[in-house]
């Protein structure tokens, strides 16, 4: 019977380059046996029993062709890996002489981080896992299901024309400020307060009632931050700067006597920067939920850790590149609120908000006002001011809160002066910040948490924490009649009015003429 065959499979081709040990489907392939009727060759039988060998499909072949391609990709590897272990990265290489020097230095100072690491782990194994299962987490929050459904409407930052009142400093910069209440010539009291990180001039203290400044005759001043609103930027911008402009302003727009300051938020720490560099000047200081250092090393471990717990993971995030790489944060300011559209407030500034803080930020009033103010705090569209800003909020202050705190200083000039200050007064004087200090504490707030006030009053006993249950960050201060009247009480007492203003009448022009003649 004629021997029937079919088209030479590629792998029947190959095995005639190669000896005749070669196995295909497990089972060898004979290059010199004739082939029979009804005979099975290579593996493969008779597709219809007739004994003539069956084609082999085109799937079959792709799936040879890519085992045999990814084989050879395999040994090439490997060859490549032993040319590159044995001629790149031996010590005596030019590429490792070149970069022996700049990666050691990279990686003395990220030799921080390894202390996130257990102690059985080696940085050089773990840190690469980290990272490559990093990139996996961004890849699956990119194909995150949530992204398909119904995306919330965010409304665009309007440009506002300009207008705001500004005063020139001695270093030849404007300051753009906000007057409120009473007039100079009338104010019983003055209260100037700087904005928090993300706000304005426009912000002071959010829906005060004229009404009330008049009844206890408050002068309230707000002024921008360098760089933010109408203000100038200042590239060496410090918290002695900061402290300066704020005398500067006060002086130059008239408050001569002492004045008072209002500290919310992150803008209490140019109130402790006015407080250590010009006590003089002040005449008491209210804070309304402070936020302090994070990274103060005088925190205790628990205080710290009460601090740390309240945070989202991405606001630490903030925080941890604001205190090592700074230069990062651009890149996270220009895709939020620097991005010309206006997101909740809570996502904008990494917030965890309680259930009062909540329904306050839901309130079409409160949107408003907020939206106008952030508005104006990115005028100038710049990362600069907000980087300083965070960056000093981590920073070392150049000062430490117990300097506030009244205690006992003696002067002794050798051991005899110093004994006989322990039996004499007449040597000694109390030093530290020795007027009125009012902190309002949210219990609930969870940016500026409670820990922190219990910090401020470890550090200076006489400070008066007024513990709000039930309040938030932003729900005792914003659009809070009773809150506003409560922080004005605990400051100045019962209301007295605004100063009169003494009237000039013919009678008593008269009367005075008489007088200088005699």
């Amino acid at each position: 019977m004629e021997e029937i065959r079919g088209v030479p499979t590629w792998q029947e081709e190959l095995a005639s380059l190669v000896d005749a040990g070669l196995r295909y489907d497990r089972a060898p392939i004979d290059l010199t046996a004739a082939t029979e009727s009804g005979s099975k060759r290579s593996g493969f039988s008779s597709v219809d029993g007739s004994g003539s060998e069956p084609r082999e499909t085109l799937k079959d072949q792709v799936a040879g062709f890519m085992k045999s391609w990814g084989e050879m990709l395999l040994d090439l590897a490997k060859g490549v890996k032993d040319i590159v272990q044995q001629t790149v990265v031996t010590e005596d290489s030019f590429v490792v002489r070149k970069l022996r020097k700049p990666a050691a230095k990279v990686s003395k100072k990220l030799n921080f981080m390894n202390e996130y690491l257990p102690e059985d782990r080696d940085p050089i194994h773990a840190w690469p896992v980290i990272f490559f299962v990093f990139l996996l987490a961004l890849a699956a929050l990119s194909f995150s299901p949530e992204q398909d459904g119904p995306v919330p409407v965010i409304k665009k930052l309007r440009l506002h024309p300009t207008g705001a009142a500004r005063i020139q400093l001695p270093d030849g910069r404007y300051v753009a400020y906000q007057e409120l209440g009473v007039s100079a010539e009338r104010a019983r009291y003055s209260l100037v307060t700087p904005h928090s990180f993300l706000s304005s001039r426009l912000a002071g203290i959010p829906g005060v009632k004229k009404s009330l400044l008049v009844e206890y005759g408050v002068r309230l001043v707000s002024y921008d931050l360098p760089g933010f609103g109408e203000s100038d930027p200042h590239r060496g911008r410090n918290l002695s700067s900061s402290a300066s402009d704020l005398i500067n302003l006060a002086a130059a727009i008239g408050i001569d006597d002492k004045f008072w300051l209002l500290g919310y938020s992150t803008g209490s720490m140019h109130t402790w920067a006015a407080m250590k560099y010009f006590p003089e000047k002040i005449a008491g200081v209210a804070m309304v939920a402070p936020v302090m250092n994070p990274y103060e090393p005088s925190m205790s471990k628990e205080e710290m850790g009460k601090t740390w717990d309240q945070w989202l993971t991405k606001r630490k995030l903030m925080y941890f590149l604001a205190r090592r790489f700074p230069v990062l944060l651009p890149f996270f300011y220009r895709r939020s609120f620097l991005s010309g559209k206006l997101d909740h407030l809570d996502q904008w500034m990494s917030l965890s908000l309680g259930d009062k803080d909540k329904l306050l930020t839901k309130d079409p009033v409160f949107q408003e006002f907020h939206q106008r103010n952030v508005e104006e705090s990115v005028r100038q569209g710049i990362t600069r001011p907000y980087v300083e800003e965070a960056v000093l909020q981590v920073s070392n202050w150049g000062f430490s809160l117990s300097e506030f705190r009244t205690q006992k200083k003696c002067t002794t000039n050798g051991v005899l002066s110093w004994l006989m200050s322990m039996y004499s007064e007449a040597e000694c004087e109390l030093v530290g910040f020795r007027k009125p200090i009012h902190i309002w504490q949210g219990m609930e707030d969870r940016v500026g948490p409670p820990s922190m006030s219990e910090y401020i009053s470890r550090m200076i006993p006489e400070a008066t924490v007024h513990k709000i249950p039930n309040e938030g960050h932003f729900s005792f201060f914003s659009f809070c009649d009773e809150c506003h009247r409560q922080i004005f009480y605990a400051l100045f007492g019962e209301p007295k009015g605004q100063l009169e203003k003494v009237k000039e009448t013919k009678e008593t022009t008269l009367v005075e003429t008489e007088t200088v003649s005699l």
